[in-house]
């Protein structure tokens, strides 16, 4: 009898074990406690967020309102230089053609050609690399130009399928200096520098470390340029040991944008990091930027495929 009524409670102590086990939650993938503490940085800061993140390895991603559209900033010379590739590809123009600058070509803002004086001769190559490592304003203008306006950055984006992605127009610069306050113009939201969402950068970074963007030899020059960035207080600021190519954009404090790719041994981490609607201390914009870099780079360290 004793033996009879011991099994009964075993049996129904597994069945409440069993239904307990059961209704506790399953522990969050891996994948997903790295968004938690993504998720936790930018609840830190008060401003609009919008990020991607893939490991082109194993294919993991995290997407954070990443098809939000959003003000691009200078990011957007990724695009530009990608149609300036495509145009030296298909020989309307070469790398070693010339400039002469003129003083109406001048623009204020990020860069080093507006101290230069007029009469400085630069290659295509060497408008690039400003518009890319310095966020050369004046030598972005010039390269719209050369390639036809930002229309031709446009068709060539929707014919890679990121609809999304508009260029600019050199309007910007005019609308600021009408408006004179640059809090009210940020918050009017009426000029864009650009516009893209951080998955389609995300997708455009990702095309180029696959070697798919105008050919496998431009697309490695592109990321060649892209590594010698020398604004380096957003994605690399808390890394080491990652090579890393990545364009930023600002309207500091209100918009800090920076896209990029983590390269290592084996391990290729698309970032794609979008701001805006911020009014705090820009210092600390960047810093969170830098944190959410700093968990992706941690969690993908070590996954293989």
């Amino acid at each position: 009898m004793r033996a009879g009524t011991n099994a009964k409670l075993a049996a129904a102590l597994a069945l409440a074990t069993a239904v307990l086990t059961a209704q506790q939650p399953a522990p969050p993938a891996p994948i997903d406690r790295l968004r938690q503490s993504i998720e936790r940085i930018t609840r830190s800061i008060d401003a609009t967020w919008g990020i991607y993140i893939k490991s082109i390895e194993t294919g993991e991603e995290i997407a954070i309102n990443a098809d939000r559209q959003m003000d691009t900033m200078s990011v957007i010379k990724i695009p530009l230089m990608v149609e300036v590739f495509q145009q030296v590809m298909e020989r309307r123009s070469a790398l070693v053609d010339k400039y002469t600058l003129v003083q109406e070509d001048i623009l204020p803002g990020t860069g080093v050609m507006r101290s230069l004086d007029p009469g400085a001769v630069l290659t295509v190559k060497d408008l690039i690399t400003l518009m890319i490592i310095v966020s050369d304003n004046t030598a972005t203008d010039v390269l719209y130009r050369m390639v036809g306006g930002p229309e031709a950055v446009n068709r060539r984006m929707e014919a890679l399928g990121l609809k999304q992605t508009r260029a600019p127009s050199r309007a910007w610069f005019d609308a600021l200096r009408a408006e004179g306050n640059p809090e009210k113009f940020h918050r009017a939201a009426k000029h864009p520098y650009g516009l893209s969402t951080p998955r389609e950068t995300g997708k455009l970074l990702e095309m180029m470390e696959r070697g798919e963007l105008v050919d496998k030899a431009a697309s490695a020059r592109m990321l060649e340029i892209l590594r010698g960035q020398v604004y380096r207080s957003r994605i690399p600021r808390y890394l080491a040991g990652w090579r890393i190519p990545h364009k930023t954009g600002d309207f500091l404090p209100y918009i800090g944008n920076d896209v990029g790719v983590l390269e290592a041994a084996g391990r290729r981490i698309v970032v794609s990091i979008y701001t805006a609607n911020h009014f705090g201390s820009g210092e600390r914009l960047e810093e969170a930027i830098g944190r959410v870099a700093e968990q992706a780079a941690a969690y993908f360290q070590f996954r293989g495929p």
